[in-house]
């Protein structure tokens, strides 16, 4: 696991409050959970108890790899990605865990959309969301797993629906990593008008002879 240096130390608050927004929220919660006694309750974590009642909480508002029109997906692996998105965030190439995080997705065949933290904008971004600078780290829904563990990381996709081995159709592609924050478009300004020259002043006119009266011719 690697961690980034924070780009601020005020993310760190705002981090705090994103944590304490997720706890008190059951729409953020993975399971809804029923116990015997009928009381229900809300939780991140898949329930120990055999005679609980599970069911999934939406998430909405997320970018899947199923939004790709182009993209061909059986059904059923469909139908729990839809519900479920799996976002991979990753750094830099030399990032092991981040490679080794990567390639188990691939081998159990899970489509996942991929974001890279490179800049300033993207650790910002990245710490609103997952409350921590750690990479990688996975999200299955609302649900964030932090740091490559490959037995958490398959807990979490058994108890969301994914099926255990890969049922991607033969010559899927898996889509490349894009930036979690788009680069901005530099716009360039307007060419600047030419400023015409002022054409130059007329001379002033020859001043006017004296009058003669004595009628006199030099």
């Amino acid at each position: 696991m690697l961690e980034l240096k924070p780009a601020h130390p005020a993310l760190k608050l705002s981090g705090l409050c994103m944590g304490l927004m997720l706890l008190a929220n059951p729409a953020h919660a993975l399971y809804k959970v029923v116990g015997p006694d009928g009381k229900v309750s809300y939780t991140d974590r898949p329930p120990i108890a055999s005679n609980d009642k599970i069911s999934t909480v939406k998430p909405s508002g997320v970018t899947t790899a199923v939004d790709n029109p182009s993209t061909s997906l059986p059904a059923a692996l469909r139908q729990v990605a839809t519900k479920f998105p799996v976002v991979l965030y990753v750094t830099t190439p030399e990032c092991e865990p981040c490679n080794a995080g990567r390639s188990f997705l691939r081998q159990r065949g899970i489509p996942y959309v991929e974001r890279s933290v490179t800049t300033t904008e993207d650790s910002e971004a990245f710490k609103r969301i997952a409350g921590a600078n750690d990479v990688p780290t996975l999200t299955i829904g609302s649900q964030v797993l932090r740091g490559y563990s490959a037995s958490e990381w398959v807990q979490y996709l058994d108890a969301a629906g994914y099926p255990p081995t890969s049922t991607l159709p033969t010559g899927y592609k898996h889509a490349e990593a894009t930036p979690l924050v788009p680069p901005r478009t530099v716009t360039q300004a307007p060419a600047a008008r030419p400023v015409a020259t002022p054409a130059p002043a007329a001379a002033p006119a020859a001043p006017a002879a004296p009058p003669n009266p004595s009628g006199i011719k030099f």
